[in-house]
């Protein structure tokens, strides 16, 4: 299967303007994500989609792959759509499986690529899964830059949001989980996306995956073997540059 990891960034981030540029360990963190990516054995082409110049300048002078979007794209998933076909035009390809990975997840595993495209090529009627984590602390639980995720009994996502879900009861029955922003998409599935309307909670809860549950479909959602910690703020990339220092050694 040709697959093709797209990574999403922008400057305009309401939360953390200019976070794809923001330095750790002496490199822009879009850098990282972009090397780490490009390790998985899986992925037949890493590109960086964006609508910043700055951005896609950094990335070629480094040897990398960068699409030059619109700047009018609410969600993600959207902006990965459109850098889909750009990349499917000028290279004559066409893609099989489509990973969008945030670009500010600069400690991502290259083997949680694999870990969570696994379920589209088991099963061909899961069509879009996510990457999930563990939720580790009272603080992170009500972090509202915490995605949290309710699952079935299958291993779909019942609900996505920013506030303390499930419940705030604290129980040994009871998971408290997290969305990892490793999302593979079926190609086909992806551009079907970016055609259903945007939804209420999706717009309510900024997050990309309601679009899909509120029209009545499934996210799968994958357990993964790996921690990764993304930046959302200042606080963030002070922590994760010390984790990733120490992951040097």
């Amino acid at each position: 299967m040709n697959i093709l990891a797209l990574i999403p960034a922008r400057m305009g981030s309401s939360r953390f303007p200019g976070k794809p540029m923001a330095s750790l360990l002496g490199k822009p963190m879009i850098g990282h994500v972009w090397e780490r990516v490009t390790r998985s054995p899986i992925v037949t082409l890493a590109a960086v989609a964006t609508c910043d110049e700055v951005i896609v300048n950094y990335v070629r002078s480094v040897g990398g792959t960068a699409v030059m979007t619109s700047d009018r794209h609410e969600r993600a998933s959207d902006r990965c759509a459109e850098a889909l076909l750009i990349l499917e035009h000028e290279r004559g390809i066409r893609f099989d499986i489509v990973v969008m990975i945030q670009g500010d997840e600069p400690m991502l595993h290259p083997d949680m690529i694999g870990e969570a495209v696994q379920p589209l090529l088991d099963d061909p009627a899961v069509h879009v899964s996510n990457l999930l984590g563990t939720i580790t602390s009272p603080a992170e639980f009500e972090d509202r830059n915490c995605i949290k995720v309710v699952c079935d009994l299958q291993s779909n996502a019942l609900y996505f949001s920013r506030e303390p879900i499930p419940t705030r009861v604290r129980g040994a029955q009871i998971p408290m989980r997290k969305q990892v922003c490793v999302i593979p998409f079926r190609r086909d599935y992806l551009i079907r996306y970016t055609q259903l309307a945007p939804t209420p909670l999706e717009i309510a809860e900024s997050v990309d995956m309601m679009r899909v549950l509120e029209h009545g479909e499934s996210v799968r959602m994958v357990p993964t073997r790996h921690e990764s910690h993304s930046v959302d703020t200042d606080a963030d990339l002070i922590k994760v540059e010390r984790l990733m220092r120490d992951e040097r050694g």
